[in-house]
């Protein structure tokens, strides 16, 4: 969430910034600045209000100390109206800050100077492609074909138990997807990524203070009886483990890792685009989240880059690294860089990872600062990263890894799977 102060100080700053995600914010600024003026000025009077209720007070106790009860409840009767005044204007205060923060919702990060200007993925910008792209023999199959082959996923089996998009994956499939899970948490760890296990359910604060709230609501799956939601990544338990926090300077960077399924509802989705394991409603990844200082997040962010480039590496998968134009960023996003496979089968790049700096947009919301040296409560910066979501890895490594014999393992994967080959 934006901060207020920032918006009413940089108004046309910050029109100039939203414009970059096409997005027309004029009158969501200029109500929400209006609102703030109308609070600020609330609260102020409330103040004198209180201030004058106190020294009222103050007063009724020496005069009746004097024995000067007639004048005290003449003041008495002044305190009565002052309570009543406060009483108003603190309900008037608590509807202008609820109506300040709903349009304060509205508004999304204000993208870096490093984002790119641009209104679809076609404007993103590829900073690196990396790997060859294997030349495969004549009767290469995509991986939704390759999977019946070889009978380890089954689409429709998951499809009988729950519906479209909750494959079962079976012997070697299951085998490979474990090892995957496991290769890439060791890899996080040994980067320094203190591990969790966190709940697959989150509660409306937490997810409110990483962003999904308002913005992706109907992406999630959600609880009406507890009001609870499923998580679209583990992004949003991992970041709310700091909610309500407020650090020392010294405890930063705090680097966290952890694996979870991941549930989205991907309402509208549709096509050739979302066969197999393009698109999920129930997927594994593993992510990685960053609290940091504001001066060294942006270098983290580059060190989180590398780090998913090292894992891609050891995979010996063809990959290239974007970084997303304004109009296709996140919603809390200040910047991003997306990873995308080649899927030779396809033909096409399959997004596999997303590394994101959200400044202080997160933090706002979830209350975590950090204490620094002289004392003074700031906003740390919030980041996270894909590292990695399984499906499209896993299509990529079946896809790419293909041969007449069967789908070659990748070597780094073999420690992990106990198995070099699925034939």
């Amino acid at each position: 969430m934006l901060q207020i102060a920032f918006i009413r100080e940089n108004q046309e700053k910050v029109l100039k910034a939203l414009a970059k995600r096409n997005m027309d914010a004029k009158s969501i600024v200029e109500l929400a600045v209006q609102l703030d003026e109308k609070r600020r000025a609330t609260q102020a009077e409330m103040d004198n209000v209180l201030s004058e209720s106190n020294k009222l007070s103050k007063d009724i106790g020496e005069l009746m100390k004097s024995g000067e009860k007639a004048k005290a409840e003449i003041l008495k009767a002044k305190t009565v109206s002052l309570k009543e005044k406060s009483k108003e204007l603190s309900d008037k205060l608590d509807v202008y800050t609820e109506e300040l923060t709903e349009q304060l919702y509205l508004l999304p990060n204000l993208p870096a100077d490093l984002v790119p200007e641009g209104k679809t993925p076609e404007d993103n910008v590829t900073t690196l492609q990396e790997g060859d792209i294997p030349d495969l023999h004549g009767e290469a199959l995509p991986h939704w074909e390759l999977v019946k082959k070889y009978d380890i996923i089954d689409f429709e089996l998951g499809n009988k138990i729950t519906g479209a998009g909750f494959p079962v994956y079976k012997g070697k499939g299951a085998k490979l997807q474990r090892a995957l899970i496991t290769y890439f948490l060791d890899k996080n760890t040994e980067a320094g990524y203190q591990e969790f296990q966190v709940p697959h359910f989150v509660n409306e604060a937490s997810a409110y203070g990483t962003g999904q709230l308002p913005d992706k609501e109907g992406q999630m799956y959600h609880d009406a009886t507890d009001n609870l939601y499923m998580i679209p990544t583990a992004e949003v338990p991992v970041t709310n483990l700091f909610r309500d926090v407020l650090l020392q300077e010294n405890e930063l960077p705090i680097l966290a890792t952890a694996y979870t399924p991941c549930f989205r509802r991907e309402a509208g989705s549709y096509g050739a685009h979302v066969r197999g394991l393009n698109r999920l409603h129930q997927f594994d990844k593993v992510e990685i989240v960053r609290v940091e200082h504001p001066d060294k997040s942006y270098e983290a962010l580059e060190g989180m880059v590398e780090h998913v480039r090292t894992i891609l590496n050891e995979l010996k998968l063809p990959y290239r690294i974007l970084r997303l134009c304004g109009g296709d960023m996140g919603f809390a996003s200040a910047m991003t860089y997306d990873f995308e496979v080649f899927s030779t089968a396809q033909d096409r790049w399959l997004e596999i990872s997303s590394v994101s700096n959200f400044e202080t947009f997160q933090s706002n919301r979830l209350k975590l600062r950090f204490k620094d040296k002289d004392g003074k409560n700031h906003l740390a910066h919030t980041l996270n990263g894909s590292s990695l979501a399984l499906p499209r890895v896993l299509a990529g490594i079946l896809e790419n890894y293909q041969t007449p014999e069967g789908i070659v393992i990748p070597e780094v994967l073999r420690p992990y799977t106990g198995f070099d080959i699925i034939n």
